[in-house]
């Protein structure tokens, strides 16, 4: 970490006047590759990465890197590279495992809604373990599997009912959410399981949100999910592994999560006292590898002084920033270089046509058209939510290795957004 990095972003560092991620300069980079653009340090997704295995060391556990966070194949390939596998909720996902060199026997099937089409390409890709997240979802899969004359292997996604104490959209266990299966239904679930012809249990699931800071709610689900495999293995079912998902949240605003090997060590602390101590473990984390360790790039435009607000108007918007449109997230936002002069309090605005089209409310800056500013923590739910909105195209990414750039998305063209129409 430098001495100047940013709170949160131990990789992005002021150099003298200039912002850097690792040893590049973020405005050679915008000067190079044009803006919006997306800048990950791949120093920061290990970095974030091996606390994870630091957590897990001598235990028999399997990360698999929860891909709807950031599905860019580059960084697909840094975790491959890094020995995770990849949690996945669609066919779409799985197709950008295998290009991105994945192992699909490290690849866990999650979400609601999976297709017959989705069933049958997974269990063709030799996938380790499908999430199940109804009873519907049994009987349709266990049909497929039969028709490729396969036992599909699963693990079903327990709801256990516990706040996880974040946003409503990305809380996930509560018994108001469309995931999993109701915790008093468990059992009977598992009963189902194992009389399918075509399934075959080998695990158990719970994830209770997103973004979250507290080690209450995860102390919770385990206990709960714990209880579970008690009551399915005195029925006579095994449970050979237990996924206890992801959520882990990361420094948008002053946020203090726990660190990753502190988390599982008090998490591994109670599975031990439990008895539980040598069981084989999944986890899903998304969020907490890639979202510090990106930063979105972008360029002022206009500054329009206004009777109850000041906007700060920039070439970025909420069809490459989401967040803050959908979930009032925020987003540190800070210059490429610094400014002299007095700060004005402005609301940070792009170009859609939509008053929801807002990057960050009431911002201190000092700046003019055509400077830069960096909006932080923007490696997760960013660019994987991106949109072609008012036929913008997607930004373009580069990802930053010591004093290497290497472009792993061209900025798409107007012509490459209506690429797939035809006219009559």
């Amino acid at each position: 970490m430098t001495p100047n990095a940013l709170p949160g972003q131990p990789h992005v560092a002021y150099r003298g006047d200039q912002l850097f991620v690792e040893d590049c300069c973020l405005s050679e980079l915008a000067e190079r590759h044009g803006t919006p653009l997306f800048v990950y340090s791949k120093a920061a997704m290990l970095a974030a990465l091996a606390a994870y295995q630091r957590g897990f060391a001598g235990r028999k556990a399997q990360i698999c890197y929860a891909m709807k966070a950031n599905s860019s194949l580059a960084v697909l390939q840094v975790f491959a590279q890094a020995g995770c596998g990849f949690d996945i909720v669609s066919g779409g996902e799985l197709q950008r495992v295998l290009a991105a060199g994945g192992d699909p026997a490290k690849v866990i099937f999650s979400g609601v809604g999976k297709t017959r089409a989705e069933m049958r390409e997974a269990l063709a890709a030799g996938i380790a373990c499908f999430n199940v997240e109804s009873e519907a979802e049994l009987e349709v899969l266990s049909e497929v599997a039969q028709a490729a004359g396969q036992k599909a292997p699963v693990s079903i996604r327990v709801n256990p009912n516990v706040d996880p104490k974040t946003h409503p959209y990305i809380s996930t266990g509560l018994k108001g959410n469309k995931f999993g299966v109701a915790h008093e239904r468990t059992l009977e679930t598992y009963r189902r399981a194992a009389a399918l012809p075509g399934l075959r249990v080998v695990g158990i699931d719970c994830h209770i949100g997103s973004q979250i800071t507290e080690t209450t709610p995860y102390l919770d689900a385990m206990d709960r999910v714990l209880d579970l495999v008690e009551a399915i293995e005195a029925d006579g079912i095994p449970i050979h592994h237990i996924d206890f998902g992801g959520g882990l949240g990361i420094a948008y605003n002053g946020d203090q999560p726990p660190a990753a090997d502190a988390l599982w060590a008090q998490l591994l602390a109670r599975l031990d006292a439990r008895g539980f101590g040598d069981r084989q473990l999944m986890i899903e984390p998304g969020r907490s590898l890639v979202g510090n360790a990106g930063v979105c790039l972008t360029e002022v435009l206009y500054l329009k002084p206004g009777e109850q607000k000041n906007f700060c108007i920039v070439d970025a918007a909420m069809n490459d920033l989401p967040r803050p449109a959908m979930y009032e997230a925020f987003h540190q936002i800070v210059p490429l270089a610094p400014q002299a002069g007095t700060p004005t309090t402005y609301d940070v605005v792009g170009p859609i046509c939509e008053s929801g089209d807002w990057i960050g409310r009431e911002r201190a800056l000092s700046v003019a058209p055509g400077q830069r500013l960096a909006v932080l923590s923007a490696g997760a739910y960013c660019m994987s939510m991106a949109s072609n909105y008012n036929t913008r195209g997607r930004a373009a990414e580069v990802l930053v290795d010591g004093s290497q750039a290497h472009l792993i998305r061209s900025r798409e063209s107007a012509a490459d957004t209506f690429r797939h129409e035809h006219l009559i």
